[in-house]
């Protein structure tokens, strides 16, 4: 399955956007984006009627750290939002079917070049998991968390959302610049990241991200 995963970010990454605006605020998103709806494997939990248990911190983030490769990012912080409104923005918040949760966890190599987070939506069916992901690549995406570095550089970040079951997954990782490189990079947009005058290779950072989203395999044969 990890193979299948790295192959998904190094094959097919494609997408738009470095930075759009809501309001008074930058609102940003990332600038690769790999979006993809639902399959029929996961029709054991293609409802919350058949997956009723609630998500946990615990189930979901069950260790300090993920890895990829020779990358490791260290959980910073958990939360669980029951407005799930609050982790998005644009059309994404017309896009929420049934949404009774997010958890969401931020993550950060040890050096703090990169930092990643990873969401989860918990929706009431496909059907509705499938639209948020269609909004999530249109006009509507994923609120940073709350203590993401300043530096975190929307305009040359990946992400790769998937439909799993009734629920949306969303694994986003930038590079983190510092200083005057952080205002100089806004506006900027490129396909492999970078910050501080050198370049961030996020493709294992990606990967690690993405890998947080196995644990819904369990689910199935509950």
């Amino acid at each position: 399955m990890r193979k299948w995963i790295i192959i998904v970010v190094l094959a097919g990454v494609a997408g738009v956007g470095a930075f759009l605006w809501l309001g008074d605020e930058p609102a940003p998103r990332a600038a690769v984006l790999r979006a993809e709806p639902g399959t029929a494997h996961y029709a054991p939990i293609a409802t919350r009627d058949l997956d009723p248990q609630p998500l946990t911190v615990a189930e979901m983030f069950p260790a300090p750290s993920v890895s990829a490769g020779t990358t490791k990012l260290a959980l910073k912080v958990t939360e669980t939002l029951a407005d799930c409104a609050e982790a998005v923005w644009g059309s994404a918040q017309d896009a929420l079917g049934g949404c009774t949760q997010v958890l969401r966890a931020r993550y950060e190599t040890e050096d703090g070049t990169v930092s990643g987070q990873f969401l989860i939506f918990n929706l009431a069916d496909s059907a509705a998991a499938d639209r948020l992901v269609a909004a999530l690549k249109g006009d509507g995406f994923v609120r940073p968390a709350p203590d993401t570095p300043d530096g975190f550089d929307g305009s040359r970040s990946w992400a790769q959302v998937r439909g799993l079951g009734h629920y949306v997954t969303v694994s986003w990782v930038a590079p983190v610049v510092r200083g005057s490189a952080a205002r100089a990079s806004v506006g900027e947009s490129g396909g492999g990241g970078g910050g501080g005058g050198g370049r961030v290779d996020l493709t294992y950072p990606q990967v690690a991200m993405d890998g947080l989203g196995l644990v819904i395999q369990r689910r199935l044969v509950r």
